[in-house]
């Protein structure tokens, strides 16, 4: 028999508590919702406000893996949702606001992935996305020489960077900005990616091209553009361990010495956060953001 527990007034039927999902380690769902219900209050000022889509692994990342972007089948009433405008046409889609929306989200068995904007102001973007994609056997260590230097880079115009894990093997670099649409914020990374293959010849790529890739840090500037979506900040990955896109201090990024650094499960941010906060609290509050130049 499904349980029904009630969060915030709400009643949510919580579906197969002890299904292993990862494998490798015996993480179960119970434990992931137990691990969202405990980071919620870093996690949910990262997602309100936003159109939410789903990378749901109902049976782990060994099972199938898909996008949900449209409010799924059977959503609840009392759970929010917002038109979003698409370039085939506006669409409906979830915005996880409170607790409980969070909990019936977490029991699809989701990542949670944003838009750089806002739905109640999709013309303007209000964050900045750089992601560090390592092409082996370049690894997390040659990314995070590639982010020390865009820190820097981004510095000199005003804008200050918060780095946190991909949650598989890269790292993200995210600002808060202003006055701006996601053309110009994408235009803006773009020209970032290729300084920094300019700067760094033999490390970072500005192109995705797979050939070019190997042994290089590809900037992926691309996924500012309006349609794109980045993994939250705090979401569980669906990879073979319960790893985690996990803030991480700067002194983290500079003392990064082996590609096994910088790798952190659903346990270890649970620790991280009593340790020290939402790194990526500055990110959060409107109007806060950098001008581009």
């Amino acid at each position: 028999m499904t349980p029904i527990t009630e969060v915030e007034g709400r009643r949510l039927a919580l579906s197969n508590l002890e299904k292993v999902l990862y494998p490798a380690t015996g993480f179960t769902k119970g434990e992931l919702l137990h691990y969202y219900a405990t980071t919620a209050d870093v996690l949910l000022p990262h997602l309100r406000g936003r159109a939410v889509s789903f990378l749901r692994y109902p049976d782990g990342p060994e099972g199938q893996v898909f996008f949900t972007k449209n409010v799924p089948p059977g959503t609840p009433d009392w759970v929010t949702t917002a038109e979003v405008p698409r370039s085939e046409g506006p669409a409906r889609m979830v915005l996880v606001q409170d607790l409980a929306s969070l909990m019936w989200a977490a029991n699809l068995v989701t990542e949670f992935h944003t838009h750089q904007w806002l739905a109640d102001s999709p013309e303007e973007a209000d964050r900045l996305v750089l992601d560090l994609d390592p092409g082996a056997p370049a690894t997390i260590v040659e990314c995070c020489e590639v982010a020390l230097w865009l820190r820097e880079r981004l510095a000199s115009d005003g804008i200050e960077a918060y780095p946190k894990t991909a949650g598989s093997k890269g790292l993200h670099l995210l600002a808060a900005v202003r006055g701006a649409s996601s053309d110009q914020v994408s235009e803006y990374a773009k020209r970032l990616a290729v300084e920094a293959e300019g700067a760094l010849p033999g490390l970072a790529l500005h192109r995705m091209t797979r050939s070019l890739r190997p042994g290089k840090v590809f900037v992926d500037w691309s996924q500012n553009a309006a349609r794109k979506t980045t993994a939250a900040p705090y979401t569980l990955r669906a990879r073979e361990r319960p790893w985690v896109s996990a803030p991480v201090t700067w002194g983290e990024v500079e003392g990064c010495g082996g590609p096994g650094m910088l790798a952190f499960e659903a346990e270890d941010v649970v620790a991280r956060l009593q340790e020290y906060g939402d790194l990526l609290a500055p990110l959060v509050g409107g109007g806060s953001g950098s001008r581009l130049p």
